[in-house]
C-alpha cells in the first residue's frame, strides 16, 4: 500500500516537471516564426478582425505564423495546409516582380 502511494505521487509530479519546459520551448518557436504577411484569413480570405463578434485565431505552423478570421477555419486549414500556404508565396512573388 505504501509503494502504491509513492508511485501515485511520482506519477502526479512528473507532468508538473515537464510542462514548464514544454511551454518555454513553444514560446521560443513562436518568437522565431515568420510574420504573417496577409491582411486576410488564409482560409476564407475574409478581412481579419472585420467583425468584432468574431475573434481571430493565430498559431504557428512549421515556423510560419498563420492568422485565421476565426478558430473554426483551423479545421479546413488542417485538411489541406499546403493549399493555403501557397497564398503566402504570392506576396513574395509580387515583391520580386517590382
Amino acid at each position: 500500500m505504501k509503494t502504491l502511494k509513492i508511485l501515485a505521487a511520482i506519477a502526479l509530479t512528473i507532468p508538473l516537471l515537464v510542462l514548464p519546459r514544454t511551454a518555454s520551448a513553444d514560446d521560443k518557436k513562436d518568437a522565431a516564426a515568420k510574420p504573417y504577411p496577409l491582411k486576410t484569413c488564409i482560409v476564407s480570405d475574409e478581412k481579419l478582425d472585420a467583425d468584432p463578434a468574431m475573434k481571430s485565431y493565430t498559431f504557428v505552423h512549421e515556423g510560419q505564423e498563420i492568422k485565421l478570421c476565426c478558430k473554426s477555419c483551423l479545421k479546413d486549414f488542417n485538411k489541406a495546409p499546403a493549399k493555403y500556404l501557397k497564398k503566402l508565396e504570392k506576396p513574395a512573388d509580387d515583391k520580386a516582380k517590382k
